[in-house]
């Protein structure tokens, strides 16, 4: 079955040598439907040659809506390893398909980066583009789409964890255990929280204080998505490197953003959202903190990171009422207790501090 022809393969090649030839060509929606309906992983392998060089040479240029080429060419980069698609497509290529307005564009992009979390190898050739991580993060941060910035945020999280040096690091274990994979380099690690440019872009992108419609800024709405993004992100980096994002090579950045204690943790939960104006972030502040907290019950805590989460949870206390009422009511649920009784124990144990 899988050796049966492909129906408007020949007529598909002579196509895309058109759109080539003749930028301004119409594409065939019809021909790309009929052909991508055909592939399989079978027989996907030998078309990429044959395809896949001509589907990139014309998303380079191609000025309407790429939905149709971008979906077929997802569709052959899936057997294809990170490497072999830096040769099909040059990092200036996928930082121009980042920046495009069309989401299929994005996606097309994100599913090249995707590839660099097969291997710490290839996470490591990754953080040595710079400005590919940079428009990633600018993507992930600024899309209004929602499935580019769920794409992303996986993306993004599968990444450091491939990377995560976990010989070097002070990676929490959890108690239930787990698989343990190949430890990575840290090298996409240093390039996000290391290199100022992108640290700074970080806080800029997800600051209150920079709410805006200038060039560089989000507008209110998407300032909000932002935030939420970066919290969704967070408990999961704190099991991985709890160090990396409680610390911060470039105090300036925090000083100039008016944070007193550095790292993007401390930034994130106690200084980035507007609560009195910006309600429903304060809500799903409330709902991350609560989350972090009972991730990090699961875990072997030590005793620096157990007094930086007792210094934590007093500085959101005081400053934060209405999260303290919710940390309360936790600690207190008979619910909770039953649930998550590690999370209990933790709230327990960080009000005895005095």
């Amino acid at each position: 079955m899988d050796d049966v022809p492909i129906t408007g393969l020949e007529e598909l090649e002579s196509h895309l040598q058109h759109l080539i030839d003749s930028p301004e060509t119409p594409l065939s929606a019809k021909l790309f439907d009929e052909v991508e309906l055909q592939l399989t992983d079978y027989n996907i392998p030998p078309l990429i040659p044959r395809l896949l060089p001509n589907l990139a040479q014309i998303l380079l240029t191609y000025a309407q809506d790429p939905s149709i080429l971008a979906s077929l060419a997802i569709k052959l980069l899936r057997p294809i390893q990170f490497t072999q698609a830096l040769t099909l497509a040059s990092e200036d290529a996928l930082i121009q398909a980042l920046r495009s307005p069309a989401p299929s564009a994005n996606m097309l992009a994100i599913t090249v980066i995707e590839k660099a979390t097969r291997s710490p190898g290839d996470a490591a050739i990754l953080s040595i583009m710079k400005s590919l991580v940079e428009n990633f993060l600018q993507t992930w941060l600024s899309t209004p789409d929602v499935g580019v910035a769920e794409k992303a945020s996986k993306t993004l999280g599968d990444l450091l964890e491939v990377d995560c040096d976990r010989n070097l690091s002070t990676r929490i274990d959890t108690k239930l255990g787990g698989l343990r994979l190949a430890p990575g380099q840290g090298l996409l690690w240093r390039r996000i929280f290391q290199d100022r440019d992108i640290y700074q872009l970080l806080f800029s992108l997800c600051s209150s204080t920079t709410t805006g419609v200038g060039e560089g800024q989000l507008d209110e709405r998407q300032k909000s998505l932002a935030q939420a993004r970066l919290l969704r992100i967070l408990p999961r980096l704190a099991t991985l490197d709890f160090q990396t994002i409680t610390r911060s090579q470039f105090p300036e950045v925090e000083k100039s953003y008016e944070v007193e204690q550095p790292g993007i943790l401390y930034f994130a939960t106690v200084h980035m959202v507007n609560k009195e104006e910006d309600m429903l972030m304060h809500v799903t502040l409330i709902d991350f903190f609560t989350e972090f907290l009972e991730l990090m019950s699961t875990t072997e805590i030590s005793q620096p990171i157990m007094d930086y989460l007792a210094a934590l949870v007093k500085k959101v206390a005081k400053e934060d009422p209405i999260m303290y009422e919710q940390l309360q009511t936790i600690a207190m649920s008979e619910e909770t207790a039953e649930t998550s009784p590690e999370l209990v124990d933790l709230l327990l144990k960080l009000n005895e501090y005095s």
